[in-house]
């Protein structure tokens, strides 16, 4: 880097339920990659060691705020259940000024995976049953055989815990509101893997939207360029300019 080059922002990216930073790995070899500091974050109970409390989007907003923090990184690309958490860290730490949402839940139709466990008093019960239900998916789909095998090394108590703790969030506030009072935000998605509900929701607030034609629920998977070239796009898009000094001023 030459002393006129401006720092390389950061972003960090949390996976969706049940899932680990591993799902973000096609995105390395990226323009993404390319042009930013990529931070995939494994979070307490999915792919690092489980919280000593309960497994809650609070909490587990406070650890993605706390690795903002230690990482500097100001954008957080989220899938999933986690863009609810993404939402609840902005709020969290100051130097988060964006958030890349994939497909992340707006409605209380989104938690088609997450919310199952609600019907479940027992962390081994439903962790049988949700694996069960992925293996039966994962016969005809590579996409879903991965998914099930990193929700498959998921903590239990944790997996529950926040499947939970997300159906009781959607039942008490709306994620889409929470997602776009946090900060800018872009909604990437395809068509074909949203609930009616969401679709209209967005439509009707005119959340910036970009839309991964033919792509499966997890992008970063299945087309990591093309989701690449759209974050790039997006966070241009958004204005969101990077300047040293007044993020140095910012941090404590």
């Amino acid at each position: 880097m030459g002393m006129d080059a401006a720092p390389r922002r950061g972003i960090l990216m949390i996976a969706g339920f049940g899932d680990n930073a591993s799902m973000f790995d096609g995105l390395a070899e990226t323009a993404l990659a390319a042009e930013f500091d990529l931070f995939p974050f494994d979070m307490p109970g999915f792919g690092a060691p489980p919280l000593a409390g309960d497994t809650t989007i609070d909490a587990l907003a406070q650890a993605v705020a706390d690795e903002a923090r230690r990482t500097g990184a100001e954008i957080i690309l989220a899938h999933s259940v986690a863009s609810i958490i993404a939402s609840v860290a902005l709020a969290k730490e100051h130097t988060l000024r964006m958030i890349l949402s994939v497909e992340g839940n707006i409605t209380a139709d989104d938690a088609y995976f997450s919310g199952t466990a609600a019907e479940y008093d027992d962390p081994a019960a439903f962790r049988a049953a949700f694996l069960e239900r992925l293996a039966l998916k994962a016969q005809t789909s590579a996409i879903f055989a991965r998914y099930h095998d990193n929700v498959a090394k998921a903590d239990p108590q944790a997996l529950w815990q926040l499947g939970r703790d997300a159906r009781r969030f959607s039942d008490t506030r709306h994620p889409g509101e929470v997602l776009v009072a946090a900060g800018k935000v872009c909604y990437l998605y395809d068509v074909p893997n949203c609930p009616e509900s969401t679709l209209a929701w967005l439509h009707a607030h005119a959340v910036d939207m970009r839309r991964l034609t033919g792509a499966s629920h997890w992008p970063s998977v299945d087309v990591p360029d093309r989701l690449a070239a759209e974050c790039i796009a997006a966070i241009h898009d958004l204005g969101d300019r990077f300047v040293a000094s007044d993020t140095q001023l910012m941090r404590p």
